[in-house]
């Protein structure tokens, strides 16, 4: 997908990242996943994505756990929300994926570009 502005979605692992930026190119939306929290560096989703809007997808570590099949150790969630914490301050908005379906963040986000965009 090319052209038009780029909606960045970053989020700790869990929070459903890949599937809301496959349900946004699935409209046509220029949506890229950002790998933020495996990057020491706070500012790479801003250097190597550069999206004109940012969404961060909230999810708790009890909730991320029960999605992945797995146990996510207190020390390294408490890490991955330290990698993330420059892209969650400069998010265009952040969703709370914990009560929501994938579907209900796919409209959440939706909602809010329609604002945005027009």
């Amino acid at each position: 997908m090319t052209g038009g502005p780029v909606v960045g979605v970053v989020g700790p692992c869990g929070a459903g990242k890949s599937t809301l930026v496959a349900g946004l190119r699935a409209r046509g939306i220029h949506a890229r996943e950002v790998a933020q929290e495996h990057s020491y560096v706070p500012a790479m989703w801003q250097r190597i994505t550069r999206p004109d809007l940012l969404i961060y997808l909230e999810v708790s570590r009890e909730t991320a756990q029960r999605r992945l099949g797995r146990e996510l150790p207190a020390g390294w969630w408490e890490e991955i929300g330290e990698r993330l914490a420059h892209a969650r301050a400069h998010a265009d908005l952040v969703v709370d994926a914990d009560p929501l379906t994938p579907e209900g963040v796919l409209e959440r986000v939706l909602r809010f570009l329609e604002e945005v965009w027009g």
